[in-house]
């Protein structure tokens, strides 16, 4: 697995969503959490983390995600995922994640639920 992780920012009026592309390893999770960081220090408290492009995410790549629900929690904030496959899905329930972060199926329902 050696496919760099591409990320896009898409800024919204009440936060923003990064489209993820690629295998989130530690070089993948250090570019999310150096958009994530970037957005957060403009302001932004929502974000969104749409893995529909994402197959796989190791270990680092959690580790790494959970520092940034940390960061986003700290400053009063939220981390959302959505279009997570069923073994993304499962490997963050059993992680933790989804207790601190919401899992919508769809962006179209994690938009309206965010009101992004």
């Amino acid at each position: 697995m050696t496919d760099e992780l591409k990320v896009a920012v898409e800024r919204k009026p009440n936060g923003a969503i990064l489209y993820t592309k690629g295998y989130i390893n530690n070089v993948g999770g250090e570019e999310i959490a150096a958009r994530a960081y970037e957005l957060m220090d403009g302001g932004v408290r929502s974000l969104l983390l749409n893995l529909r492009e994402t197959k796989i995410v190791n270990s680092i790549g959690i580790s790494i995600l959970i520092e940034i629900i940390e960061k986003m929690m700290e400053k009063g904030g939220r981390l959302s995922f959505c279009c997570l496959t069923p073994v993304i899905q499962k490997t963050f329930q059993i992680m933790g994640l989804a207790q601190y972060a919401a899992i919508f199926p769809d962006e179209e329902s994690a938009v309206r639920e965010l009101t992004l």
